[in-house]
């Protein structure tokens, strides 16, 4: 029988009679890819090359005009004297999630009832941490969306009804999205593939387009309620003009106990909703990239998470890593306290320079440990996997992109910090501070890129072939592995002595019920895994929920100006946060894979 071909990430062919599953001229049947490779066209392959190509030009160019539209509002809503208000903003995120509501339900439709809708699932796309963090932040960006309906709630006579009516179409907008996403993070569609591109990039762009809002809400917030405390009044009347989004806030007023609770519960959320939008961004890219790819099996290792997330280790990562985590959460609420309560100078000093201090101690244990994680990658034998994966070339590509906003940061303060005279202790903190990020970032991205990029340990593929070598013997007890029945067909006795042959068997079962020996190079890779998970989740935490020492620190600030500085912040920042948030997923996975 003539061994049919392997076919490898391919497009495939499929006509409008085919199986009666819509619109399917242009690609996605399996059917006519098996009779493609023996037919004797040669222009075909390249004719679905060219409409392959052309159907992702299509839908990039759909997500770049209105990825631009949105950015235009949003970015010119932040502004009192430019006439694009905050309501113009939400009226355009608003219909853009109905629009994604009804497309995920037309998909959810139409590929339940097609059954050759999708053919293969990419193993690597949405692993179960990467859906559970999902759901984790669509938990919390619900409950900000209940708070921004109270908050404007209290005052809606004065409010255009649009502002109530968007955080209601956000919520049920989170719940389709992460059903969706649940659910069909590793489809590689096969049907309606430009309809199924075009629906992706439109979902993408609207969580970027949400994100930028939030970002850009929060950022405003966040420097307005810094820098209003200890400023001039010059700079105060500066903010007043650019901080708010329109003058409904003027008009408005929140004098009550419940719509202050309302108004600072949605905003300390904030961090929650702008990960969510991320996160639901790079699983619909990954789903983007997987329209009309067929998966060839043979070839593709699937990696299944285990949870054993403390099994075979030493604790030195874990209790490390704890330690950082809880010494950090008590230093963040040190600093808000005494930065945001405090009126004294000297108080403000003493906060500064416990936040560099720990921040230097924190960011040098990381880099060193990176390095190390490194070195034993030099001794490590596992091969590189070379396969196409384009969950991981997402992730390395999302590792390096976000890390030039903290990059830029860095290099600002040290310009500044170098430039300014005179020098005090907080600017040689805050000096050593910004060295230290921008090598604790380069060696980290490479520590998680290499390890991102190795296969699995050969001992599970020889284990595993062990267990196929046994050839179906089925046995309950190891002692009864030696009774034999020779060709003569009497049972020899237990007293009989075996022969090497019949030892075979006994000595597979000890090899294979024994515990496996993880090698000194795993635990280790194991332990600097955890560790740099626990720190990266505190280095997000302080940040996202009001750690600003680049506001508190005046230095920056009277080196740029007023104008300059927030928006080097306001810009870059944001990307800092989410390379935090984002390398956990990723040392996740290679502690898994270690």
């Amino acid at each position: 029988m003539t061994e049919e071909p392997v076919r490898k990430d391919s497009e495939i062919q499929h006509s409008n009679s085919n199986m009666g599953c819509g619109q399917k001229d242009d690609k996605a049947s399996l059917a006519s890819s098996q009779i493609a490779p023996y037919s004797h066209q040669p222009s075909a392959p390249a004719s679905k090359e060219v409409w392959k190509k052309g159907g992702r030009m299509f839908s990039i160019l759909l997500a770049v005009h209105l990825a631009l539209l949105a950015c235009t509002l949003v970015s010119s809503g932040a502004f009192e004297k430019i006439a694009v208000h905050d309501y113009d903003v939400f009226f355009l995120l608003t219909v853009m999630m109905l629009i994604v509501i009804i497309w995920i339900i037309f998909y959810l439709v139409s590929t339940a009832r097609c059954p050759d809708a999708i053919l293969c699932k990419d193993s690597h796309a949405g692993p179960i941490w990467l859906r559970g963090g999902l759901i984790l932040f669509a938990i919390f960006s619900l409950v900000m969306d209940v708070f921004k309906i109270g908050y404007y709630s209290s005052f809606y006579s004065c409010l255009s009804a649009i502002k109530i009516i968007y955080p209601i179409v956000q919520a049920i907008f989170v719940v389709v999205q992460t059903y969706f996403l649940w659910i069909s993070a590793k489809d590689c569609v096969h049907v309606h593939l430009n309809v199924t591109r075009c629906g992706l990039m439109l979902t993408l762009t609207t969580n970027l387009a949400v994100w930028m809002s939030a970002v850009t809400d929060e950022s405003v917030h966040k420097a307005h309620s810094k820098l209003k405390k200890n400023v001039t009044d010059d700079l105060l009347r500066w903010l007043l003009k650019v901080g708010m989004r329109s003058s409904s806030a003027d008009v408005c007023n929140c004098n009550s106990q419940i719509c202050q609770i309302f108004k600072n519960g949605y905003f300390w959320l904030y961090p929650f909703n702008i990960e969510y939008s991320l996160f639901a961004s790079a699983m619909v890219y990954v789903m983007w990239k997987n329209v009309g790819r067929f998966i060839d099996h043979h070839s593709h290792h699937i990696h299944r998470l285990k949870f054993r997330l403390f099994r075979r280790t030493f604790f030195v990562g874990i209790v490390l890593g704890l330690i950082i985590l809880v010494s950090g959460l008590g230093v963040l609420i040190v600093y808000e306290v005494q930065v945001n309560s405090s009126t004294e100078s000297s108080k403000k000093s003493q906060a500064l320079t416990m936040y560099y201090i720990f921040n230097i101690v924190c960011l040098g244990l990381m880099s060193l440990v990176c390095i190390g994680g490194s070195v034993i990658y030099r001794f490590d034998k596992r091969d590189m996997d070379r396969h196409k994966n384009p969950t991981r070339t997402l992730d390395v590509a999302l590792l390096m992109g976000a890390a030039l906003g903290q990059y830029a940061i860095s290099y600002y303060s040290i310009v500044a910090i170098v430039a300014s005279t005179p020098r005090d202790a907080i600017s040689a903190l805050n000096l050593t501070y910004a060295l230290l990020m921008i090598a604790q970032h380069t060696f980290q991205n490479i520590f998680i890129i290499e390890g991102l990029h190795r296969q699995p340990p050969k001992e599970d593929h020889k284990h595993g072939s062990r267990q196929k070598d046994l050839c179906g013997l089925t046995f309950v007890n190891v002692s009864a592995v030696s009774l034999r029945v020779p060709d003569g067909g009497s049972t020899l006795a237990p007293s009989t002595a075996p022969s090497a042959e019949a030892s075979l068997p006994s000595d597979l079962v000890r090899s294979l019920t024994a515990p496996k020996r993880m090698n000194w190079r795993r635990k280790c890779l194991r332990e600097i895994s955890m560790f740099l998970l626990l720190s990266n989740i505190i280095l997000w935490i302080m940040p996202a929920f009001g750690a600003r020492p680049h506001f508190d620190n005046d230095t920056e600030l009277n080196f740029y100006g007023d104008s300059m500085w927030p928006a080097i912040v306001d810009i870059c920042l944001p990307f800092g946060i989410f390379y935090r948030m984002h390398a956990v997923a990723s040392l996740l996975e290679v502690y898994i894979m270690s």
